[in-house]
């Protein structure tokens, strides 16, 4: 018997709508860094194009703009001889804005390595020849040295949702851990400072260059983010010094100009790296840390300090389905919104993020919505102008969004309604169910990607709902919280009486519903066709079927405890009151089951199980097991064959 079943893949006969999207959106410049250098006289940004023929999706290019002349065409910074693509990224200016670091594998297509480049012009230098994988560098504040975070002999990408290893013979738990590591800008030379059994996933210099803020944990780099503390360690070498074990995840620490203090978010996180919470201050010698933000009804994403400033923050935040960015004062607790949209943002790897100069005046970042394709802005954060210009021609292949909101049970929820393309008043549409994943996490409008993306599916004359349940963010902790110990309960009653709202403003055929989603969005769609009828096609990417099998497959089990209250072993009845499998027999939608091969936060064994049931209980239903695979799909060919059987999978049963 096999463990998984591998099915090859088949084209599949498309509306031509579908290939006309997909041919705008591969030509969409995607950019995923955007930095402004402390004299906000130069621009540096990451870009990507989407290309089906690469099939590891990571090539990048990096551009630098000199903004005293906007007009003139930025030149390309690179380590190569500008005649091929590579994976270029992670730029970070120095201190006196003269210097670019950057990482790039153009040396040997495998390896990043660490690079300088002037920012005036003139080929970079290589400073580092490792062998492992590195990240976040960072020059000191006094511009004499620079940090980052080194994995050394790494065998894969960071992060859980990269594809796993394959594991045969004697299984034995090995960890690659991520140390911070002094570099020297001159010859390379680089030590390590935290200890070999730990792993470290973000940091901040002091502003005095003496030490680092970093958080950490002892164990699997993929399965302890969500047990980190935050600890501080002299630059000059030394014993780490434990600050704070939080009662919850923690993420963004940034040190105050004078020092005296540490600022992160703190919050109930379901992924790493998708950040959301309150906003804490901790002494940086120690102490109690102190929750200056309670009860904001928003979610801090990001977060610096105003330049030069130990008593202004400027953070950005998901919110009511949108985008924000305000200015907090920590002693006072008072706050000013500066920006807010219907839309994405980003600056950096880190979510939500904005890049700012010394003045604390001019930023800049990346913006996106359905309505627009990414662009990078720059100028102060209340007269932003864009600076490129390359996706001005593109044309939403959707129709319009609206944001909604709803009552569910006391409570206010919000979403967002994306109508068909070429929408007819009066003409009764179908419409998908498109739910999130996480749970913690929020959607926002964003230019969809060529993949699972059921925006797309506008385009195909549909309506598509994306609500934002509790469990989400953007309403405040208190929200995100709402579905701790209650999987698949509150939230799938947020969900259905949104339903409920949608259908009493628009033409929707109510007997032509679906629903689909991905990672939790694929557990919520296992779910919820075992708790109604009213969804005629479902799409369920990445799910879990069965939180106790789930628990003993999955690579990154500690995220479960702080939703569940214990471990599978401890109460298995709160896990299996919130599992599909439970409840399968009542199933009778029609079910497309999709997943990656190589899957480690939602191993494939949970939608063999899903799809076992379901054809045994002679329910319409079909697997898809993509070889190679983890969370979040690499090879374009993949992404693309995955949203062609969504999209005919749907119009066969609700069209």
């Amino acid at each position: 018997m096999r463990p998984i079943a591998l099915l090859l893949l088949f084209p599949i006969c498309l509306l031509a709508q579908i290939e006309k999207t997909l041919t705008s959106l591969y030509s969409i410049r995607n950019y995923t860094e955007s930095q402004i250098s402390p004299d906000a006289k130069r621009l540096a940004w990451v870009e990507s194009v989407f290309n089906k023929q690469d099939t590891n999706s990571r090539n990048t290019i990096i551009n630098i703009l000199d903004l005293a002349h906007p007009t003139a065409a930025p030149h390309r910074l690179t380590a190569g001889d500008g005649t091929k693509t590579c994976a270029e990224n992670s730029v970070h200016w120095s201190p006196d804005s003269q210097h670019l670091l950057f990482l790039s594998n153009c040396a040997d297509g495998k390896r990043a390595q660490l690079y300088i480049a002037l920012a005036a012009g003139g080929a970079p230098r290589k400073v580092t020849a490792l062998n492992g994988l590195l990240a976040a560098a960072k020059w000191s504040p006094d511009g004499k040295q620079i940090a980052a975070l080194f994995t050394e002999n790494a065998i894969r990408m960071a992060g859980p949702t990269e594809a796993t290893a394959v594991e045969t013979g004697v299984i034995e738990e090995s960890f690659y851990e991520q140390r911070l590591v002094l570099i020297d800008p001159a010859t390379g030379k680089s030590t390590p400072l935290t200890p070999a059994d730990t792993y470290v996933y973000e940091y901040d210099w002091s502003p005095d260059s003496k030490q680092f803020a970093y958080t950490a944990a002892k164990g699997s780099g993929d399965n302890n983010w969500w047990l980190a503390q935050l600890f501080t360690i002299p630059a000059s070498g030394g014993d780490p010094k434990p600050i704070l074990k939080p009662i919850t995840q923690i993420a963004v620490p940034r040190w105050s100009a004078d020092g005296s203090t540490i600022a992160f978010i703190g919050g109930l996180m379901s992924d790493e790296g998708v950040t959301g919470g309150d906003i804490y201050l901790v002494p940086s010698t120690g102490g109690a840390a102190k929750d200056i933000t309670p009860n904001r009804k928003t979610s801090p994403a990001y977060l610096t300090w105003a330049p030069t400033s130990s008593t202004k923050l400027i953070i950005t935040e998901h919110a009511d389905g949108s985008s924000a960015i305000s200015a907090l004062d920590t002693k006072s607790g008072t706050s000013e919104t500066l920006w807010q949209g219907d839309e994405t943002i980003r600056a950096s790897t880190e979510m939500l993020s904005v890049s700012l100069a010394n003045d604390g005046k001019t930023a800049a970042l990346v913006r996106t919505s359905w309505a627009k394709p990414p662009a990078v802005w720059t100028g102060g954060l209340t007269d932003l102008h864009a600076v490129t210009h390359a996706n001005d021609a593109a044309k939403p292949q959707w129709g319009e969004a609206r944001k909604i909101h709803w009552v569910s049970e006391g409570a206010s929820v919000n979403g967002w309604l994306l109508y068909p393309k070429d929408f007819t008043p009066g003409k009764r549409y179908p419409m998908v169910v498109s739910v999130h994943g996480g749970p913690a996490s929020q959607k926002a409008p964003s230019w969809p990607n060529p993949g699972f993306d059921l925006s797309l599916l506008a385009g195909e004359g549909y309506f598509v709902f994306f609500p934002n349940p509790r469990g989400s963010y953007g309403e405040g902790e208190s929200f995100t919280a709402g579905n701790v110990k209650d999987f698949g309960y509150g939230d799938q009653r947020d969900i259905m009486s949104g339903v409920d709202a949608v259908l009493k403003t628009v033409p929707v055929d109510e007997s032509r519903l679906g629903l689909g989603g991905w990672s939790y969005g694929g557990y919520m769609t296992m779910w919820g066709v075992t708790q109604t009828h009213r969804f005629k096609a479902a799409v369920a990417g990445a799910g879990i079927a069965n939180w106790l099998s789930y628990y003993g497959e999955n690579s990154i089990d500690e995220w479960m405890i702080p939703y569940f209250g214990a471990t599978v072993y401890d109460d298995p009845e709160v896990y299996a009151k919130s599992s599909p499998i439970t409840f399968i027999k009542n199933v009778k939608t029609p079910t497309l089951i999709v997943v990656g091969e190589r899957d480690a936060e939602c191993p494939s064994p949970q939608s063999y199980e899903f799809w076992h049931a379901l054809k045994t209980l002679g329910v319409k239903t079909q697997l898809v097991v993509y070889p190679g695979e983890g969370h979040g799909f690499r090879d374009p060919k993949h992404r693309e064959d995955v949203l062609k059987r969504t999209v005919a999978w749907f119009n066969d049963y609700l069209k």
